[in-house]
């Protein structure tokens, strides 16, 4: 490429609480605009702060998770700057001693092998939201602060990134994780995970490399949208450096402001310093200390995260990576179900299989959580082991499987109402295999003439076999007895 991108990114988490940052009002989503707000949160005169303990343990948590170092005093400081969804005309936030620094996230590797490795973090603090902005037609613009107060999680990247791929991917594995820590639910869609994304170019020229402008990116509302706008930010960079040859030396940060409909960044302002928001020591707060005895404790209450759980899936139960990501991704109670299945049954790839197949598909289906499958671990377990003892083909056990779903009858119930049960007597199945064969002559001198293929001819006959026996026979004898007898008829 003619340049590299260079991407950090500023991640701004909803904890999940039952209430606000620094005062006891609710956090539930979607009620009508100015409903959810109290005294505090609305910056009154007369009003004092106290903090949130579990926002506090929560945001303690994810930066265990992520490997962050914890800081043993850590205070809140004021952000002060003016904005109509700002009731206090100040932010209360972390400024020089946030309650982390460091730490990582994973960039996951891409399907075209691409990626990988992890991205440095600069810290990890604790804020309160500020409100929301509604611009309607005629010039007109309200404020809704039902927001305005709720416990905010802000992860600030090292600028470690070098493609828009890597940002998406690795704010899609960052998803997973807090998801996984059950510290947010992460619903973009409701702005409990936003992301501000920067980015600007690193071009050789004359025989060094200049630095172009470093400009963030807002109104990223979903992950293809980051990738969107990284992309066209770094082409748009470039286009006007060659047009303006400006450099990190010549221009201040910028805002830009990301459309989604015409797929454009537009400008919104050059970036506030640190200077600008004249941050001081928030004076109705306490600072909080941290022990060791804290950290561990909440170390201990951390679980096994997604990066972790692929791998002993890959490592414990023989699994592709694929197959392994793709239960991981899922989500927890996803890969939970998987698990218990695996142990119950000792069948890794087939439990795998089902879950994949009939589980998910079913879930996606029918709109459900699979809280709400009908169908528990155990249950699929013991179908899965009757299928593997043979008591039952595969086909029949995805009928059965269905009737599970659709009755909610016990698993007995349902085999021996339905007549299930495999036929696995050689005899037995050979007869259907001679009858078969007699009853559909042509099939066989298609296949002597070799006007069809072997497979697609073996597979109607096949076929025929399993309607002979009813659809009970085991499909691995039906196989080995039909491949004999053909052979035989061909010699």
């Amino acid at each position: 490429m003619e340049y590299t991108i260079i991407i950090g990114l500023e991640v701004h988490v909803q904890l999940l609480t039952e209430s606000k940052m620094f005062s006891s009002c609710g956090t539930e989503f979607g009620l009508p605009p100015n409903t959810q707000t109290d005294p505090v949160s609305l910056g009154l005169p007369g009003t004092l702060p106290v903090m949130n303990r579990k926002a506090f343990e929560l945001a303690l948590k994810t930066a265990v998770a992520l490997g962050a170092e914890i800081a043993p005093f850590t205070k809140w400081d004021r952000k002060n700057y003016y904005y109509p969804d700002l009731p206090k005309n100040y932010q209360i936030s972390q400024y020089d001693l946030p309650f982390s620094r460091g730490g990582s996230l994973a960039i996951p590797v891409q399907k075209d092998g691409s990626g990988g490795g992890s991205c440095r973090l600069t810290r990890v603090h604790l804020e309160e939201d500020t409100g929301k902005m509604l611009h309607g037609a005629g010039g007109f613009s309200e404020v809704d602060l039902n927001r305005a107060g709720i416990p905010l999680l802000e992860i600030v990247s090292e600028p470690d990134l070098r493609s828009a791929q890597d940002a998406k991917a690795c704010l899609e594995e960052l998803r997973l994780t807090l998801r996984y820590l059950g510290v947010s639910d992460c619903e973009m869609q409701e702005g409990s995970l936003r992301c501000d994304a920067n980015i600007n170019l690193h071009i050789p020229a004359d025989g060094k490399t200049v630095a172009t402008p470093i400009v963030e990116i807002k109104n990223l509302n979903s992950f293809r949208a980051v990738e969107r706008a990284l992309e066209y930010e770094a082409k748009r960079q470039y286009t006007k450096w060659k047009a303006d040859g400006l450099t990190i030396k010549d221009a201040p940060k910028e805002t830009r402001g990301w459309s989604d409909p015409e797929g454009i960044t537009k400008p919104q302002r050059q970036k506030e310093t640190a200077a600008d928001y004249r941050y001081f020591p928030e004076p109705d707060l306490v600072p909080v200390v941290v022990d060791q005895a804290w950290i561990d404790r909440v170390r201990a209450s951390v679980g096994e995260l997604p990066a972790q759980r692929r791998e002993r899936f890959e490592t414990e139960y023989g699994l592709s990576a694929y197959d392994a990501n793709v239960l991981v991704e899922q989500g927890q109670d996803v890969a939970d179900y998987f698990d218990a299945v695996a142990k119950a049954t000792g069948e890794f790839k087939l439990a795998s299989n089902w879950i994949q197949q009939d589980v998910l598909r079913t879930v996606k289906e029918k709109k459900l959580k699979l809280a709400e499958f009908p169908v528990g671990p155990d249950t699929l377990a013991d179908l899965i082991n009757r299928v593997k003892r043979k008591e039952l083909n595969t086909n029949q056990g995805r009928e059965v499987l269905a009737k599970l779903i659709e009755t909610g009858e016990p698993l007995d119930a349902i085999i021996k109402s339905g007549g299930y049960g495999m036929v696995a007597d050689t005899s037995v199945i050979a007869q259907a295999v001679e009858a078969a064969l007699a009853a559909n002559p042509k099939a066989i001198e298609d296949l002597k003439g070799g006007k069809k293929k072997p497979d697609a001819v073996k597979g109607f006959l096949r076929g025929q076999v399993m309607k002979q026996t009813g659809g009970k026979a085991d499909p691995a004898l039906v196989g080995e007895l039909l491949d004999a007898k053909l052979a035989e008829l061909l010699a």
